[in-house]
């Protein structure tokens, strides 16, 4: 596969976290907040190569995960890791609660129903149990999927595309969505869950700490900061906890 058909698909299907590092610690230990890990059988919906399937099971041996891409589900049980299957999110093949924790990662921006992708998370999950959900925030000032300009797709950050209005920020960026709190919090109208919680976070900035580790570090803690401000509006990823309510 050409270094351009890697682009393209990392803009189609995201490209799922490849190492494990502290901005990966970081949301774990978000996730261990609000969920019990521990003895509970969880569901990455989206897992990737399984990187978030490998951190969990130091928490429980039933963790499941799905992706719909065979690549990286092969390269997830060459590396050891088993219980991955593929399926699209719209049509999760597990009975009705099946299990007491979701995670999903920074998918629902890619599928092609978040809707119906969101139904089928509640579906699976039993009453009681918890979705953990990060997926980009609208107002952080990078698109970090890349943008496309007549008909040539660009990786990389690309600075206040999700600014501009829906039919041009579509335009430029109509292979991956992105969410106002309101908009994600709408996805689960009508269905019987209870929000219970939503911020938004920072990014970690893993890449600058490995180059400047005394200016990572300064960057982490001020981001760590901002997070308790009504400047965490600005931040990279929301973090939406749903728990099912029947």
């Amino acid at each position: 596969m050409t270094t351009v058909e890697l682009y393209e698909k990392a803009a189609q299907r995201g490209l799922p976290s490849l190492i494990w590092g502290p901005g990966q610690a970081r949301r774990l230990e978000l996730m261990r907040r609000y969920a019990i890990l521990e003895g509970a059988r969880i569901l990455v919906d989206g897992c990737g190569i399984g990187v978030y399937v490998e951190a969990l099971r130091a928490f429980s041996r039933e963790v499941h995960g799905l992706d719909i891409d065979a690549d990286y589900l092969r390269e997830a049980r060459r590396r050891g890791i088993g219980c991955v299957v593929q399926a699209a999110a719209e049509a999760l093949p597990y009975p009705d609660g099946s299990f007491d924790v979701i995670l999903s990662h920074e998918v629902i921006e890619h599928v092609d129903d978040d809707r119906r992708a969101v139904a089928e998370m509640v579906r699976v999950l039993r009453p009681g149990g918890r979705i953990l959900l990060f997926c980009p925030n609208r107002w952080f000032p990078f698109e970090t999927h890349g943008h496309y300009w007549r008909g040539r797709y660009y990786f990389g950050n690309t600075p206040l595309i999700n600014y501009l209005p829906d039919p041009l920020r579509n335009r430029l960026a109509p292979h991956v969505r992105t969410y106002s709190g309101r908009a994600l919090r709408r996805l689960f109208a009508g269905l019987p869950v209870r929000i219970v919680h939503h911020t938004r976070i920072f990014p970690a900035f893993d890449r600058i700490a490995d180059r400047h580790p005394c200016l990572g570090r300064w960057l982490r803690r001020l981001a760590d900061r901002l997070e308790h401000t009504p400047l965490n509006r600005l931040g990279l990823s929301h973090f939406l906890v749903v728990e099912k309510i029947r």
